[in-house]
């Protein structure tokens, strides 16, 4: 995997849990160019058309997976980055009235009003995102689990999987800075 042969790496997540960090440490990398979130206002073939070599982390591909599968199939690298789910519910239930989670409560499930507390709400958006990932996953040859309570071990077998060139040590001082925090 990477060196020679173009390949291209994507983060599937939730949010909240990490993916703005593992971009900064990906940034290490010489070898591969990553970015967060870099294509999220396009449309069209445009939305998907990273360049080779390129480590992506958006949360938003968790609704774009049948586009992702026809695009890139199993000829990409897909990890699935979680974090420890009440925190990471925690953290959307402080964000209820804007971004994924107004669009998941009003545009998805078409409730204008918080009939559910923005706990539970946020429990059901990451049981919905992580089920389609993980449906997403089921067939892919080139995937890892990566949690970011174990983000630096996690982040040296990743380093490893993808045969990343540049600064490791750098990358794993990364994970030590809370990037986005809420």
């Amino acid at each position: 995997m990477g060196g020679t042969a173009a390949m291209n790496i994507f983060i599937l997540n939730t949010g909240r849990c990490g993916s703005t960090t593992f971009i900064k440490a990906c940034q290490h990398i010489s070898n591969y160019s990553a970015a967060h979130e870099s294509r999220c206002t396009l449309t069209g073939e445009q939305r998907l058309a990273y360049p080779e070599n390129h480590i992506e982390a958006d949360n938003r591909l968790s609704w774009l997976l049948g586009r992702l599968d026809r695009v890139y199939g199993d000829d990409a690298f897909y990890v699935h980055l979680s974090r420890e789910k009440n925190k990471t519910a925690e953290s959307f239930a402080r964000r209820s009235d804007f971004g994924i989670m107004k669009a998941y409560r009003e545009g998805i499930l078409m409730q204008e009003s918080q009939n559910n507390s923005e706990l539970a709400m946020a429990q059901d958006y990451i049981e919905t995102v992580e089920s389609n990932i993980a449906l997403f996953l089921k067939d892919k040859t080139q995937t890892m689990q990566f949690t970011l309570e174990n983000a630096e071990a996690d982040f040296k077998q990743f380093w490893k999987s993808i045969n990343a060139e540049g600064d490791l040590e750098a990358a794993l001082t990364e994970w030590q800075t809370n990037y986005n925090a809420s």
